[in-house]
């Protein structure tokens, strides 16, 4: 809808019904109207049937008459008659205009006349057709059409029952009202959006498309899609024109939609997380099979056979088998401190027994550079959350330590009630990534199997932080 009416193809069809003077054709052509004629009433009705016409003049001592059957018909449409009776016959024009005339014209009458009184009929047809289609659309399109008054805050000059459906407010809340107006059941988080985007619309000269929310009058929030445009009236008022549809359905959809997709990606990763984890238990595990083999097996193997060798000793020379057990006693405690190590890197017995401060305060006092324990919980948390903050600090160190070149590191954990913040910061270089087979990688694997989040903030120069978010109930 614009300011001027619907728009449309442009039909100036003229029909000449009886006997009109023989100038009135001549004159209508010349001035860009395509007429017809027809001899009767009767006629005029077949002629209407085969095409419609925008002003029926109506000629003749008959007129009335005339003008009262093509008024009963159908066939004439949205068409303006205009009855020519003679100019001292004043009762033949109030019979025409009571028969169903629109306006009469008296003869004789000059060229001027009869174009000023058939181009008023014209647009005087052209208005109704439009006042027909536009009710027509008030009543059967889903949604609400509207015309709003942005000159005059936004009073309402027109708005189809079909609101009441949508907001829960019958439309006669809303005609010339101050108080009810479209805007005033606008969310109001969404009323400064909507003003920036109407008025960035019409200054690009173009209709607008919103979605947004709208409060209902039993207070239950919906969404809407507006489309409309802002228009220039006389007098410098401006209208908004447009239509209000519920799309609350739709959009539901379209989020559960969303929802099922993100929770297939979510899916897919944690299968490929779960098997990234098993690839790397499965080479933690021959790693350890491996030490266990190379180091502390070797070594107690090595031991049983100088156990024997000092029982045989301890047989022949007792006074030979003393510094030969003592420096079996230093073996053996040896490889007990070499399977400390060994079981460390699996879980550090400290976490289990004395809990996560101490376990984050071991790491600091083994790590390469000077690190500062900003906060850490001091009370137990599950066990499953405590081994992923202690195995995300001791992965960011042991990355200090190899890549960082910093000369300082800090670490904090805090506990926020719904989740334990990890943070591990140093003043390296940067750049770190948390690529595929990197440790952070697999550190990314921990913390998502955890239903946590991992992020890696890491410029080339400016040092690297380390983030881990862990919930601490069950998601």
């Amino acid at each position: 809808m614009t300011g001027t009416g619907f728009l449309r193809r442009h039909e100036s069809l003229l029909l000449l019904v009886g006997e009109p003077q023989a100038e009135v054709a001549p004159w209508l052509r010349a001035a860009g109207y395509e007429c017809r004629a027809a001899a009767t009433p009767k006629a005029a009705l077949k002629a209407l049937a085969d095409a419609p016409a925008q002003l029926i003049l109506v000629c003749g001592d008959a007129a009335p008459i005339g003008c009262q059957a093509l008024r009963d018909d159908a066939r004439l449409g949205e068409a303006w008659l205009l009855a020519v009776t003679d100019r001292e016959d004043s009762r033949a024009a109030v019979e025409a205009l009571q028969a169903g005339a629109d306006d009469y014209l008296p003869r004789p009458f000059t060229r001027t006349e009869l174009l000023a009184r058939v181009r008023a009929g014209v647009h005087a047809a052209q208005q109704r057709s439009d006042d027909t289609l536009l009710r027509a659309l008030m009543v059967n399109v889903p949604g609400a059409i509207y015309r709003s008054a942005w000159h005059d805050d936004h009073k309402l000059a027109l708005i189809s029952d079909e609101i009441e459906r949508i907001s829960g407010y019958p439309p006669a809340n809303f005609i010339a009202s101050a108080k009810r107006t479209l805007m005033s059941i606008v969310h109001p988080d969404d009323r400064e959006r909507i003003l920036e985007s109407v008025k960035h619309a019409h200054d690009h000269d173009r209709p607008f498309v919103l979605e947004y929310r709208i409060v209902r009058a039993d207070g239950e929030i919906r969404w809407v899609l507006d489309r409309g445009q802002l228009i220039h009236g006389p007098g410098g008022r401006r209208y908004m024109d447009g239509a209000i549809f519920d799309i609350t359905e739709r959009r539901e959809a379209e989020d559960a939609l969303r929802r099922r997709e993100v929770e297939a990606v979510r899916t897919e990763e944690i299968k490929a997380s779960r098997a990234r984890i098993i690839q790397a238990a499965d080479n933690a595990r021959r790693k350890i099979e491996r030490d266990l083999h190379d180091g502390a097996q070797q070594r107690l193997v090595s031991l049983t056979l100088d156990v024997r060798v000092a029982r045989a000793r301890l047989a022949k020379d007792p006074e030979s088998a003393g510094p030969f057990l003592d420096r079996l006693g230093e073996e053996l405690a040896q490889a007990s401190a070499e399977l400390r190590e060994l079981a460390r890197g699996i879980h550090p017995a400290v976490l289990t027994e004395r809990g996560l401060a101490p376990a984050i305060e071991t790491l600091a006092s083994r790590a390469t550079v000077p690190v500062e324990i900003v906060a850490v919980p001091q009370e137990r948390l599950p066990p499953a959350v405590e081994a992923t903050a202690y195995f995300t600090v001791s992965e960011a160190l042991t990355n200090v330590a190899k890549y960082a070149h910093a000369s300082h590191a800090t670490v904090s954990l805090a506990n926020g009630g719904e989740s334990l913040v990890v943070e591990v910061r140093d003043d390296g270089v940067g750049g770190a990534q948390a690529g595929a087979g990197s440790g952070l990688s697999g550190l990314a694997d921990r913390v998502g199997a955890c239903d946590g989040s991992l992020s890696v903030l890491s410029p080339p120069g400016e040092g690297t932080l380390v983030r881990a978010v862990l919930p601490l109930q069950p998601a």
